[in-house]
This record gives structure tokens, sequence and C-alpha cells, in this order.
């Protein structure tokens, strides 16, 4: 999952995105309101936080145009707290309005709403590849009966690849989906990765779902 934060204040914007990356989404920082737009137009992101007070381009701008191309879920975020000021914002297309300050937990629950509540993805709940399982609700995994633990990278590489079952899924566009944007390339962090997933989804069991297409990517998908 990628969120785009929109935020000028340092502090806020490092506070969220160590929160969100540590809770296993993909986060991209934008410090001002043009170059939050321009990201959230030519990127793809399930969800934006963003804020009112923006230099450049204030944040309702933002909303404004943002709406004019695409539907993707916008939470606004500001210090004014006053019912007309929520009220415009969810009248411009804005999903939620959170005010600052606010505690961590409850930005958590509100990106987790909306991501329940949305069906713009059409996926379900629980993702089914054969016998694997994925809840991602409730963030667990089942290979038939026996229950899979997965760190919150492994989860999100996880989904990944069983939200796109069957479609073979390149190196870089693994690290772009579930590392940062600006992660180094050079690094073998995608092939570590599939092998310590590989060993906890495929190695105890006999049927094998992820596969190797040398040179190309790697596909998870139930063969005979």
């Amino acid at each position: 999952m990628r969120i785009l934060v929109v935020e000028d204040e340092l502090k806020t914007a490092e506070y969220m995105h160590q929160g969100l990356s540590e809770s296993g989404y993909v986060v991209d920082i934008a410090k001002t309101g043009i170059d939050g737009l321009h990201l959230a137009q030519s990127q793809v992101y399930d969800i934006v936080i963003l804020d009112v007070n923006l230099p450049l381009m204030e944040g309702w701008e933002v909303l404004r145009e943002l709406r004019k191309t695409c539907n993707t879920r916008v939470i606004m975020v500001t210090a004014r707290g006053r019912l007309e000021e929520k009220v415009k914002g969810l009248e411009m297309g804005a999903d939620d309005y959170l005010v600052k300050p606010f505690e961590f937990p409850e930005l958590l629950a509100r990106i987790r709403t909306l991501m329940r509540r949305s069906e713009q993805s059409g996926l379900p709940e629980v993702l089914r590849v054969a016998d694997l399982e994925l809840d991602q609700g409730r963030h667990r995994a089942f290979r038939g009966t026996q229950r899979i633990d997965l760190t919150t990278k492994e989860f999100a590489l996880l989904h990944l690849l069983m939200r796109h079952s069957g479609e073979v899924m390149s190196r870089t566009q693994i690290i772009s989906m579930v590392w940062d944007m600006n992660f180094d390339c050079d690094t073998n962090v995608v092939e570590v990765s599939i092998r310590r997933l590989r060993a906890k989804i495929d190695d105890p069991f006999d049927r094998k779902l992820i596969h190797t297409l040398r040179g190309v990517g790697y596909v998870l998908e139930a063969r005979e």
C-alpha cells in the first residue's frame, strides 16, 4: 500500500513517515503543495494525507486539482478544528478530516477504515491462492490451517504477489511497490526477501507457489 504525505512541517512529516513505514506502508513525502500535486498525479497512491496550510499551493487547491483527474482517497490534516473547515474539505471531495495535534493510532485507524470502506480496488478482504490465505484486515497469513508469521515487509511483499497472482512481477516493480521509491536498486533486498518468504510459505509444503522466471521476475500462482 502506497501513501503520499503532503506536509511542510518537518517533525510532523517525519513522525508520520516513521509510523506508517513501521506499519508496513510505502510512504513518500512532499513538502509543498505543488510537489504534492505532481507526485499524486504522476504516481499511484492508495491514500494521500494532505495538510491544508502548505507553501506554494495550499491544500484546498491541491485537493481541487486532484479531484479533476483521480479519485485517490484523501485525508485532510490541519490545525483548524472549526466545523465549517471540516464541511468545506468534505464537500470538496476529501474522504476524511483529521485535526492536529493527533495521536498516531488515530491516523492509522482512519487509514485502515478508508481502506476497508473503499470499493475502488475491488479486492476481497481475504486473498486466496490455492491453500494460501492472506487476511488483509487482521494482517495474518495461513497455509492451509497453519498460521504463518510475517514481518511487515514480508506481508507487504506477499500481498503484492497475491494481488497480482498469475502476473510476473519484475524486480523493479517489486522495489517500487514494496520499498521506498528512492531505494537503492543495486541492492539484493528483493532476492533476500523472496528467499525468506519462500522459507515460510513454500519450503515446509509440497506444493510451491512462488516461482522464478530467470531474468524476468517472480510470480505467485498455483501450478499443477
